[in-house]
């Protein structure tokens, strides 16, 4: 029990159950908060109890419907400020646009900037996610950043299956992700590393041209930070099947399950799907192979060593040594 009457934990409309999972980690009951929204679509938020002078952290990722949430939180973050709360942290278990960090186009917006500067104008001395799509998207916030990985509370439940290390390769889906899936495999008893290599067409669209590396007879786990609509993960997942993988486990941090992606994911490709609750899943995108771990107990732990003024690189819940 954490009960410190300076920390105080709300949450926004957008994963309740995660928020509340957190604050039982801590010990804290969460703060009370009034949220609504008016017929025209305009956001209403009240404190509903007194914030002067104490450390506030707001839970609430930026998951579909992006936009909602987003001002959402901009929303709170403004009341916690007027109601001169001394530090405001934004918890951003799924920060949304982060794919929009860079102009691979001419003429394209870098929303992920854009997004951080809205955080940062609106009141918030502090910011803490979890799993980014890229890591140099923290250099966009002008405040501090505290970035964890989901990787550990993953890893965990792996080592508690019994499947043979020696059988164990780690398959990185694309070239961008080759580096978290070589952290990944360096705490999955060292396994080797296999790359997919594809040729993208455009957004959500991708096309599977080989394969770097030895699947054969093997146990293929692929790793990646979010899951959309499945299209690059199932493509890597029939390529491994070819390339004669036993069986093939998906696994990501951030389930957004973007049509046709539980098609695609419940057809037969994978032994299991193993993914975290940054984003709440709603019961029909169940299905029998999918596996849900509570990321809570590392974000909790987290708060509380920011509130603590504490190092947050700490184990079991470390960076991974991911650059």
């Amino acid at each position: 029990m954490r009960n410190d009457t300076r920390l105080r934990i709300f949450s926004g409309t957008a994963n309740p159950s995660l928020s509340q999972e957190i604050a039982s980690y801590l010990g804290l009951e969460l703060g009370k908060i009034n949220i609504k929204r008016f017929a025209d679509g305009e956001i209403y938020v009240q404190l509903q109890e007194s914030v002067r002078g104490c450390d506030v952290f707001l839970v609430q990722p930026t998951c579909p419907p992006a936009n909602e949430n987003l001002m959402e939180l901009l929303i709170m973050i403004d009341a916690c400020r007027r109601a001169s709360a001394k530090n405001i942290t934004a918890v951003i278990p799924y920060f949304g646009y982060a794919r929009a960090d860079r102009k691979s186009q001419g003429r394209e917006s870098i929303a992920a900037k854009l997004v951080a500067n809205m955080i940062t104008e609106a009141g918030a001395n502090r910011v803490l996610v979890c799993d980014l799509h890229s890591s140099q998207a923290m250099g966009y916030f002008d405040i501090p950043v505290d970035h964890v990985y989901g990787q550990p509370v993953i890893l965990d439940y792996l080592a508690s299956k019994t499947i043979c290390s020696d059988d164990l390769v780690v398959v990185s889906p694309d070239v961008g992700g080759v580096a978290r899936a070589r952290a990944f495999a360096k705490k999955l008893s060292d396994a080797p590393l296999a790359i997919v290599d594809k040729r993208r067409h455009g957004h959500n669209v991708a096309e599977v041209m080989n394969l770097i590396g030895d699947v054969r007879g093997k146990v293929a786990v692929m790793m990646d930070d979010m899951i959309d609509t499945a299209g690059t993960i199932a493509k890597g997942a029939e390529l491994l099947h070819q390339e004669g993988a036993r069986e093939v486990y998906a696994c990501c941090t951030h389930a957004v399950f973007s049509p046709p992606a539980i098609e695609r994911l419940s057809s037969g490709l994978f032994q299991e799907v193993i993914i975290t609750n940054t984003i709440p899943l709603k019961e029909e995108k169940s299905f029998p192979q999918l596996t849900i771990l509570s990321v809570a107990n590392l974000l909790g732990e987290t708060i509380w060593r920011v509130h603590d003024d504490c190092s947050v690189g700490h184990e079991p819940y470390s960076s991974l040594d991911i650059d």
